[in-house]
């Protein structure tokens, strides 16, 4: 990963990344927020994979009145927890963590059928025992879907998530933002969406409805163009928005707002 990608033209309004690892960046957390500040990036979400990088979320938010946390056990990493400290207190340090105002959601978690770090089996026990932390806890589900969309979309059906599903960095095509608009759940977009050879992303941003769009980097993965190949960080954002804005052929502005508000709808009022 190259340096530091420059800061964006600011936004013409405020707006915030939607899923981001604070704790994966090579910047100091108050730079890094400081710099989205300046392109218009007024929140972050920063979001857990395990139960190490939950607590610093979680501690992070508190921290910082701009940031706010999501907490879980990646798909890829419940093999690991299953082995230690083992399932059941493993969820049960996710389900502490939820609890906590400054958390705003359970995630991410889901299902890879990409990489094979756990069975699918195992894989698909852990996601239904996060969407019951979600519930319980009043908290937006923020899902992790790689090749995995059929099985994704049949355990939300059949578990009865939470009202706030998110599909952080949305990976599926026209047809299933489709579909997932039909059932109400929120598609994230990130910097991919901005590569040549994203078309199916650009596809479903365009059928996806705006009150169910929100933008995010996935720092310090997935740089948006024109600073692909660069560190991603949290102001980044604002390219992605601007393409997004682009696709739907909205104003930049009014999408700021819309996003705004369906931020605030799904993880809770800001805080600042």
């Amino acid at each position: 990963m190259g340096p530091v990608a420059p800061v964006p033209e600011p936004l013409p309004a405020p707006a915030f990344d939607a899923h981001t690892h604070l704790d994966m960046l090579s910047e100091p957390v108050t730079r890094v927020l400081a710099q989205a500040r300046a392109a218009g990036i007024a929140h972050v979400i920063t979001v857990g994979t395990d139960l190490d990088s939950s607590r610093w979320t979680a501690a992070c938010a508190a921290e910082h009145a701009s940031v706010y946390a999501a907490v879980a056990i990646h798909p890829n990493e419940t093999a690991h927890a299953q082995a230690s400290p083992g399932r059941d207190a493993a969820l049960a340090q996710i389900a502490e963590l939820a609890a906590l105002p400054q958390v705003r959601a359970v995630g991410e978690t889901g299902l890879d059928y990409y990489r094979d770090n756990a069975p699918p089996a195992v894989q698909q026990d852990w996601f239904r025992a996060h969407i019951e932390i979600a519930r319980s806890a009043g908290k937006a589900l923020m899902i992790h879907d790689r090749d995995a969309h059929e099985d994704v979309l049949a355990i939300l059906l059949e578990q009865s998530p939470p009202p706030s599903v998110v599909f952080h960095c949305f990976s599926g095509d026209a047809e299933l933002a489709k579909r997932c608009a039909e059932a109400g759940y929120v598609m994230s977009f990130a910097g991919n969406l901005t590569f040549p050879s994203a078309a199916n992303l650009r596809e479903a941003a365009a059928v996806a409805p705006a009150e169910l769009i929100l933008v995010e980097t996935d720092a310090p993965f997935l740089t948006p163009v024109p600073n692909r190949g660069r560190e991603n960080a949290p102001a980044q954002v604002a390219h992605t928005l601007r393409a997004v804005a682009e696709v739907k052929g909205m104003d930049v502005a009014e999408l700021c707002a819309t996003v705004m508000a369906t931020g605030e709808r799904v993880f809770g009022p800001w805080r600042d």
